[in-house]
């Protein structure tokens, strides 16, 4: 059992959380947060969660309830994650109570609370969307954060995307399922001796250095400096340095001509105005005969269309500019603006559930290592609820991860 350690309110420093405001205060604040706790006392007493508020053991713990009810009542799901960052409640096993909350996450506000949503839910502006300019901001954002912080709770591959386990559940190393998730994605594509291959989001590296043991040529492109260098190193190292370039550039800016592109987990960066783009030049380097395969992290359509515009926890302190596709947008962004076309389709959510439970284990493992990198409290918060958030989103088929292997119509 994970057991919460921090009862006491992290040091909210301005300088380091300028997004994090204030409890919110004031007569229409009071009112608010009167709503929020009768929702909240409503919705976890339906669900069977139970709530202390005197230190008791409880699927949730109530340290500072003003507070929670307080930023609730502002920003709804964006308040319970500043609250948890905040210290205001805690959950011994947070992951398995958040799942419980995302199974349910339409139900638990009641139709008049639902019709209010625009009095508290935060809208989108410019600068989320995903410019050639706005999107090298961003993905610094969270991937710069250091290669050293990552490769604390990342396996050996340094693999930040969905491991694939035979069987699940299981004990496997978790390098073995990130191995058997890439090489799933290079047999689909066809990748092999003198395959010319474009990656776009290279991570840290590991699809490129298994491309080129099989002899292919890589072209590998990502926004990140600190991706880029490590991943520069390793190929280096493998002595691969003479099949694989990694360019520091904008999927836009990609020209020639490839028998394969992969794309792990990258479209989620790329912004729903950019969806057109992001195929099209797939489609318009792609070979005759070439194929494309793309992993995805997938929400359900109606669930997509209703939060397209609306910020969100993971938007504003995780993924800046991030949005989740369907499945369903997927089809119909390539169809009426390009020639590819989904040949075939892998479902395995519950094997990234899985992942983010050993990630979010591992960091937890080596909280003092990340401190001593010059991260607070505050962020380890902010880590571990996002994992864990994360991980329930999985867990309660709320999200799902896919690989998607388009080929192009050439007639169409």
């Amino acid at each position: 059992m994970n057991t919460v350690e921090t009862l006491t309110a992290p040091a909210i420093e301005g300088d380091r959380w300028p997004m994090l405001e204030a409890t919110p205060t004031g007569s229409a604040s009071r009112v608010t947060a009167a709503a929020a706790a009768y929702l909240f006392r409503t919705a976890t007493r339906r669900l069977g969660i139970s709530v202390s508020e005197d230190g008791q053991p409880a699927d949730i713990v109530l340290h500072r309830p003003e507070e929670l009810y307080a930023r609730l009542g502002r920003h709804g799901l964006i308040g319970l994650g500043e609250a948890y960052m905040t210290g205001a409640w805690d959950a011994p096993e947070l992951g398995d109570t958040l799942t419980v909350l995302c199974r349910d996450l339409e139900g638990l506000l009641p139709g008049w609370a639902q019709r209010l949503r625009g009095v508290y839910e935060r809208r989108r502006g410019e600068a989320d969307v995903n410019t050639p300019e706005n999107a090298r901001e961003h993905i610094g954002h969270h991937y710069d954060l250091s290669n050293e912080f990552f490769a604390l709770f990342l396996d050996p591959t340094m693999t930040y995307s969905a491991g694939l386990f035979s069987p699940l559940p299981s004990a496997e190393d978790l390098a073995v399922a990130q191995h058997r998730k890439i090489d799933r994605i290079l047999d689909e594509a066809g990748v092999g001796e003198g395959t010319r291959v474009l990656e776009i989001g290279t991570g840290w590296g590991e699809l490129a250095l298994r491309a080129a043991a099989r002899g292919a040529r890589v072209t590998s492109v990502t926004l990140s400096v600190e991706q880029a260098a490590l991943a520069r190193r390793r190929i280096a190292e493998a002595g691969f340095d003479d099949r694989v370039e990694v360019d520091l550039c904008d999927y836009r800016a990609v020209d020639g001509t490839y028998d394969a592109v992969v794309s792990v987990e990258m479209i989620e960066a790329v912004g729903e105005r950019f969806w057109p783009v992001y195929f099209a030049k797939i489609d318009e380097v792609l070979a005759p005969g070439g194929t494309a395969v793309i992993q995805a992290i997938t929400m359900p359509h109606d669930r997509m269309v209703a939060t397209r515009n609306t910020e969100t926890w993971i938007t504003k302190y995780i993924f800046p500019g991030g949005i989740l596709p369907s499945t369903e947008a997927i089809t119909e962004v390539t169809e009426e603006h390009t020639r590819l076309r989904v040949r075939s389709r892998l479902s395995f959510g519950h094997h990234y559930a899985e992942t983010l439970r050993r990630w979010d284990t591992a960091l937890r493992d080596r909280a003092e290592e990340v401190r001593a990198l010059g991260f607070d409290e505050m962020f380890l918060r902010m880590w571990h609820f996002y994992l864990e958030y994360t991980r329930a989103g999985f867990a309660a088929d709320y999200i799902d991860v896919q690989q998607l292997t388009f080929t192009r119509d050439e007639v169409g």
